[in-house]
């Protein structure tokens, strides 16, 4: 049995190979944030960086299921597309290769008639 010397950098190594949002995409989403948080219609969000995907939640209320989860997956790049945003139920709202568009779904939901 051969034991394995451990990683001088244990935590540091595994973060490398997490998946994450870069500082456009994340300006991207939270002006999004910001202007459905001024509607009144999103009060919290919460960040996942995982192996295989990022995800930021965005919620009513603190303590509840996420209403919708923007997901970026890079083993989808070359099909689906990079971005989805999911609904509570777990349905894909839309995917595609370029956040933006993919965001517009859910900006749809600040256009209101008025009364």
């Amino acid at each position: 049995m051969t034991v394995q010397p451990p990683t001088p950098f244990p935590l540091a190594a595994r973060l490398a190979d997490d998946v994450s949002f870069d500082r456009k995409e994340l300006g991207t989403i939270l002006s999004l944030y910001g202007q459905m948080v001024a509607a009144g219609e999103w009060r919290d969000y919460g960040i996942s960086c995982l192996r295989e995907v990022a995800v930021f939640s965005v919620f009513r209320r603190t303590a509840e299921y996420p209403l919708y989860r923007i997901e970026k997956r890079p083993r989808l790049r070359n099909r689906q597309g990079l971005y989805a945003v999911i609904g509570m139920d777990g349905q894909v709202l839309r995917r595609g290769h370029d956040l933006a568009q993919v965001l517009r779904v859910l900006e749809r939901k600040l256009i209101r008639p008025i009364d």
